[in-house]
Parts: C-alpha cells; sequence; structure tokens
C-alpha cells in the first residue's frame, strides 16, 4: 500500500472488489473458507454468546454463519460501505434483519463503548490493520471481562509439500485468477502479500499476550493455510 494510509487504500481495494467478492472467496479457497467459518462457529458455540461483535464483517458472511448459534444480537463493522451493502442484502433476504445489524465502523476506533460484547470475531480482517496492536487493543476494550476473542486467519504452511504448494498457488495463481475474475489487479496482488507479512502462528499469540489477552491458543486448519486464534480477557 503506497503512499495513501494503508486504511483508505483497503478501504477503496474493497469497495472495488466487491460485487464479486464472495464468489472469488469461495472460488480461489475451493469452497473450503466455508469450513473454516463453521469450524470458529463450532468454537464459539461452547461460549453461548449473547452479544457477539463481527470487525471487519465484510458481506457478513461470518455473521450469518454465527447467527444459527441464537445469540441475542449480532453487529458487523466494516471501512468499506460497498461491503456493508452487500451484507445487508444478504442478510435481509434470510431473514435475519432483526438479529444481525451491520454499521460503518473502523477496527481501530470501534464505536461501542467498554465490556459491550461476550465475543468479538474476525474472519480474514487483521491483516489488513493499519495498526494491528491498536485494532486488537480496541477489540479487547469492548469484550467484557472473560469473554473470547476469535480471529480466522490465512496463516503460514509449515509441512512439505504444503508449504511449496501453497506458496505456488499464492504467488502465481491467486494474483492472476483474481484479476481476470475481478478486474482489478491490486487486490489479488495484495492478498499473498499481505498473508506472507503477517505475524502469524506464536508469534501473532505472542503479540495477544502482550497486550494482556489469556489462554491463547491457535487451532490450524487445512495444513495450516488458515488458523483460529482464540484468546480470553
Amino acid at each position: 500500500m503506497a503512499e495513501v494510509s494503508k486504511k483508505a487504500a483497503v478501504r477503496e481495494m474493497f469497495d472495488d472488489i466487491s460485487p464479486r467478492y464472495d464468489f472469488l472467496n469461495h472460488f480461489l479457497s475451493f469452497g473450503i473458507d466455508r469450513a473454516w467459518r463453521k469450524k470458529l462457529t463450532k468454537v464459539l458455540g461452547s461460549r453461548n454468546p449473547v452479544a457477539v461483535l463481527d470487525v471487519a464483517t465484510g458481506t457478513g458472511d461470518l455473521a450469518i454463519a454465527i447467527s444459527g448459534l441464537k445469540p441475542q444480537k449480532i453487529v458487523g463493522i466494516d471501512i468499506s460501505e460497498k461491503m456493508l451493502e452487500i451484507g445487508r442484502q444478504k442478510i435481509l433476504e434470510k431473514g435475519l434483519g432483526s438479529l444481525i445489524t451491520l454499521h460503518p465502523g473502523d477496527a481501530e476506533k470501534i464505536p461501542f463503548s467498554d465490556n459491550s460484547f461476550d465475543a468479538i470475531t474476525v474472519a480474514f480482517g487483521v491483516r489488513n490493520y493499519e495498526n494491528l496492536e491498536l485494532g486488537l487493543t480496541e477489540m479487547s476494550r469492548v469484550l467484557r471481562p472473560g469473554g473470547v476473542m476469535l480471529i480466522l486467519e490465512f496463516s503460514h504452511p509449515e509441512s512439505f509439500p504444503m508449504r511449496q504448494l501453497y506458496s505456488v498457488y499464492s504467488r502465481y495463481a491467486i494474483p492472476m485468477l483474481g484479476r481476470m475474475i475481478s478486474g482489478t489487479n491490486k487486490a489479488y496482488t495484495y492478498l499473498p502479500e499481505s498473508v506472507a507479512a503477517f505475524p502469524s502462528g506464536k508469534d501473532f499469540l505472542a503479540i495477544l499476550e502482550k497486550l494482556g489477552m489469556k489462554n491463547t491458543r491457535q487451532i490450524c486448519l487445512s495444513m495450516g493455510i488458515a488458523s483460529i486464534y482464540q484468546a480470553e480477557k
């Protein structure tokens, strides 16, 4: 992300790709992203949350998945209004408008008071934060004591041959296919670059612990392509 702030560039990028975002998510992951969200929802289900905040909610896929747990409310925030527009339409079509609400909102300045939610979730969003520690601190601020934070994010496979295969796929196939389908080059060039730069695994757990989160753990998915990070306040 060049001289423009990362936040502004990310907002513009997701506004641009919003019409094809859901299709590309499922297409480029061979549909596995649905299973990853289902796993996060299963982990969250053991906590019986009443109020859930989904940060960087995008088009609302994770919020919709979480609705099956029957909390009292789910709130999603995102900096891309065009992504939110698509998410709101999906929510209306599924008859979930009384349960899920989506609002413009910045992860680094969350528009809710302290200790407002039982659970905070993010799917494929934290690596886009302009200031990672500030965003995580804000998430912790609005989380109630004893509440859980669940973060689904791409990680770095370590075992052969997945590490080599994923490296080739993410560096060459994803940018090419993303450009062909979305009509823009930067989003799907940025994706593998942002994944490579993100502090995954023990490095990310160490950041959560530094910020005061407790009982941290990593749940590896699909041989390490993605991970769920769990932490408590």
